[in-house]
């Protein structure tokens, strides 16, 4: 049975800027999405198990899922859970069983405890790539297939109408259902902090009060009635692999899908346009393009990113660790993967994801702009209005780090 699970998660959307003109569907030429060999990650991790050469541990359903998100360097660590019943295995999930997330800078993991194991890899040309599959209970290889009806939600308004990630956040009801929606449309590190979380768990929130986790909505003549479900109280964190639904990862998380969307939509719509102009840009495409750059520039660089709560995020020291166990050094050690915590996310606010996939995949007519804009932005001996958050300093950084682990760059860069 093909199903999309992530109709729910929902794992990830968009906020996108709005450009003249349309893109094509995603599955017409010259996309041609379902004729197109995936060239993500999870399709050669499948052909590695096929050929007997990945390791994997049927002693049990934890068992197993623990040995898949090794064998896949996602780390247990990055464990979200979330209750809300916005999936086709809505049948399993409970605040008794919530469903659980991990994740890396190109793979997406769902599992339901007692269901199956749901992956979103992102392609870099195709975007995102959909798989489903029971956990094996005769030691058999896992037969991970492609879902398509998950287009359905993640190739709509969400994820500006690519094959992207989608995060919902919605008051659940009693007997399941959403009785209220947040932020549609729209992902990213841009997203207030009391918009975020519905139907999900959350732990070390700290000084964050005013957010939508941890409880289920009634109506009533009032209006809805909020009530609240504990986080290893409702349910035993033991079943799970981390005791935790951290809200580091879950900011970390929220970030990535914003940056993923907006280059798979940048990489749909530089396709749409070369193939309108065979081979060439058109002077109003080379004008979208341009605002495109502009866009994700800014999203590289966080400019509209919210503060964190007053007094900062503490973060699990295991999430921490294993987040920054693979660092791309620059001068000095920095990286961009250094957390600051204190009032934002990172140290460097360049975005980690410039190393991702979703940005290799962009076809240089878009890339070369981007790093055209990084150029001017980074440059503190010109400093523009815009980007007048960053000090001196920090462009600086940015600009020695980039130069020593992004080979793509330009020479003159």
């Amino acid at each position: 049975m093909k199903f999309s699970f992530w109709c729910s998660l929902i794992l990830l959307a968009g906020g996108f800027t709005t450009f003249a003109g349309d893109y094509r569907d995603f599955d017409q030429p010259p996309h041609d999405y379902w004729k197109q060999t995936p060239k993500d990650r999870f399709s050669r991790w499948m052909k590695d198990v096929q050929a007997g050469k990945v390791e994997l541990d049927y002693s049990g359903e934890k068992a197993f899922v623990a040995s898949v998100l090794k064998s896949l360097d996602i780390p247990a660590s990055s464990q979200m859970l979330l209750f809300s019943t916005t999936s086709l295995q809505l049948s399993l999930i409970t605040p008794r069983n919530p469903r659980a997330i991990f994740f890396n800078e190109d793979i997406y993991l769902g599992w339901v405890l007692g269901g199956k194991i749901e992956i979103v890899s992102v392609d870099p040309d195709l975007g995102g790539v959909f798989y489903i599959f029971d956990i094996p209970r005769n030691g058999q290889p896992p037969r991970p297939e492609r879902a398509t009806r998950c287009m359905n939600c993640h190739a709509r308004e969400d994820t500006g109408y690519v094959p992207g990630l989608v995060v919902k956040s919605v008051i659940p009801g009693v007997r399941g259902g959403s009785l209220e929606s947040f932020r549609q449309e729209q992902s990213g590190h841009g997203i207030p902090l009391n918009q975020r979380f519905g139907g999900w768990y959350l732990t070390g929130a700290g000084g964050l009060t005013n957010h939508l986790a941890n409880f289920f909505g009634s109506s009533s003549p009032q209006g809805i009635q909020r009530q609240p479900v504990q986080p290893g109280v409702t349910f035993n964190f033991d079943r799970y692999l981390a005791a935790h639904s951290d809200l580091l990862p879950q900011l970390v998380h929220e970030h990535q899908v914003g940056f993923v969307n907006r280059a798979i939509e940048a990489t749909y719509r530089t396709r749409t346009a070369l193939a309108d102009g065979q081979g060439k840009l058109r002077p109003t495409d080379a004008a979208m393009l341009d605002a495109q750059a502009r866009a994700l520039t800014r999203y590289l660089l966080f400019a509209d990113e919210v503060p964190l709560p007053k007094g900062g995020v503490a973060g699990d020291e295991e999430f921490k660790r294993d987040f920054t166990s693979v660092r791309r050094l620059g001068p000095g050690g920095a990286s961009l993967k250094d957390f600051d915590l204190r009032t934002r996310l990172f140290q460097h606010r360049c975005s980690h994801m410039i190393y991702s996939l979703a940005f290799q995949g962009l076809p240089p007519e878009v890339k070369q702009r981007v790093f055209t804009r990084l150029a001017q932005a980074l440059d503190a001996a010109k400093p523009e209005k815009e980007f007048a958050y960053l000090p001196a300093t920090e462009k600086q950084s940015i600009r020695g780090i980039l130069k020593a682990t992004l080979p793509e760059l330009p020479k003159n860069w």
